[in-house]
C-alpha cells in the first residue's frame, strides 16, 4: 500500500528507549487523501517510537464496506529500500508490480514485496465478485545497508505455518515463533532477524509464545480485550516489549481477540522515511523522487497505463493493467531530511 498522505511527514527512524514492562502506543487516524481515500489507524512510524526491530509501518484499516463503492483503490507508485507486508483479516486484493506479478491475496496468505533499489505497484479490490468487507494490515520492514539496493523482487505465500493450542491459534506469516514446543517458521524471505505472526484467542483464551529474547516486540490488537505480559493493551494500539523476555502471554477477555504480533533485532542503522521511501540520506531520497517523476512526466497518450514511455528500462518499471494513471509524488519538504542516532 502507498502512503496517501498528500504532505506526508519526514521520519527519522529510531529505536526509542527501552521502557520497562509494556509501552502502549496510541494509533493516529490518518485519511489517505483523494475522492476514494481510505482511513487508516497508524501506529508506526510514530515521535514516541518510530521502529519495533526492522518494522517501519503499521497501517490498521477496517473493517470496510467495500460492497457499494470501489473499495481499495491504490495505483500504481514506487517503493525503495524496504518491503511491503499485505495481511488481510477479511477481504481480497489484488496486486500488480513492475516485475510482472498479478496476484490475488486473501486472508491467511501473505503478499510480500522485496522494493531493493525500485519497484512500482498498485493495490485494487477486485472489480466483480469481491469480498463485502475489507479489514486487514498493511506493514514495512527497513532493508539493512547490505541489501536496500537488493533487485526488486515479489513472492507469494500460501501456505503458511500454523499452530492450534487449547483453542488459541498462531499462524506465523515472516520469521520464527515458538508455540507450544514447536518452532513455526514462514517460507518468506528476511534480509534482518524479525517475526510475524497473527494471534486468534477464543474468550478466556491464554497462549505462551517462545520468542527470542534479543528482540523487541508489539502486538497490535484488532479486536477484543487482550492482555500482553499482564497488561491491557487496547483495540487498535501496539503494546511494545523492550528486548530480554523468551517467554511472552497474550490472554483474552470475555470475547474472543485477533492481534498481530511483529518483533525483531533492535535495528541500530540510521534511515529516513519519507513518503513510500527508506533511505539513509537526502540525497538518495531526492533522487528517488526525481527518477520517480521523470518517469511520470514522460507518461501520456492513448493508454492510461503506459505512464512512462519505456517504463520497463526505468528504475521503478511499469505497471501493466491498472485502469488509471500513476500516483505524482507529493513535493519534498522546505528542510533537509537529516538521519538522527538512535538513542543509546
Amino acid at each position: 500500500m502507498s502512503n496517501l498522505e498528500t504532505r506526508p511527514v519526514e521520519r527519522t527512524c529510531t529505536a526509542g528507549e527501552r521502557p520497562a514492562g509494556v509501552e502502549l502506543l496510541t494509533a493516529r487516524d490518518v485519511p489517505l487523501g483523494g475522492p476514494r481515500a481510505m482511513n487508516v489507524r497508524r501506529t508506526i512510524p510514530q515521535r514516541q517510537r518510530s521502529l519495533v526491530g526492522a518494522w517501519c509501518f503499521c497501517d490498521h484499516y477496517g473493517p470496510d464496506d467495500v460492497s457499494r463503492s470501489a473499495g481499495m483503490q491504490v495505483p500504481p507508485h514506487p517503493h525503495i529500500g524496504l518491503q511491503t507486508v499485505s495481511w488481510l483479516f477479511e477481504g481480497d486484493i489484488v496486486h500488480r508490480d513492475s516485475v510482472g506479478s498479478l496476484v490475488t491475496v486473501r486472508p491467511g496468505e501473505l503478499n510480500l514485496m522485496t522494493a531493493g533499489v525500485g519497484i512500482s505497484h498498485s493495490e485494487e479490490s477486485p472489480a466483480r465478485d469481491r469480498t463485502p468487507t475489507l479489514h486487514g494490515v498493511q506493514l514495512w520492514t527497513v532493508l539493512p545497508a547490505a541489501h536496500k539496493d537488493v533487485a526488486p523482487h515479489f513472492e507469494h505465500h500460501g501456505d503458511l505455518p500454523v499452530a492450534e493450542v487449547d483453542g488459541a491459534r498462531v499462524q506465523v506469516f515472516m520469521g520464527s515463533l515458538d508455540v507450544a514446543g514447536a518452532t513455526l517458521t514462514s517460507p518468506a524471505t528476511t534480509y534482518s532477524p524479525l517475526v510475524g505472526a497473527q494471534v486468534d484467542l477464543p474468550p478466556g483464551g491464554r497462549v505462551e509464545l517462545g520468542v527470542d529474547p534479543g528482540f523487541e516486540h508489539a502486538l497490535l490488537v484488532d479486536t477484543g480485550d487482550v492482555t500482553l505480559a499482564g497488561d491491557v493493551v487496547p483495540p487498535a494500539a501496539l503494546g511494545y516489549v523492550a528486548p530480554g523476555p523468551d517467554r511472552l502471554v497474550v490472554t483474552a477477555g470475555d470475547a474472543p481477540a485477533r492481534a498481530v504480533l511483529i518483533g525483531g533485532e533492535p535495528f541500530d542503522e540510521d534511515v529516513v522515511m519519507w513518503w513510500n521511501f527508506v533511505g539513509r540520506t537526502h540525497e538518495e531520497i531526492v533522487a528517488a523522487r526525481a527518477d520517480w517523476m521523470a518517469q511520470v512526466a514522460d507518461g501520456g497518450g492513448g493508454d492510461r497505463t503506459a505512464y512512462a514511455a519505456g517504463a520497463a528500462d526505468r528504475r521503478f518499471g511499469q505497471v501493466h493493467g491498472y485502469d488509471d494513471g500513476p500516483l505524482r509524488a507529493p513535493a519534498l519538504p522546505d528542510v533537509r531530511l537529516r538521519p538522527r542516532s538512535r538513542p543509546a
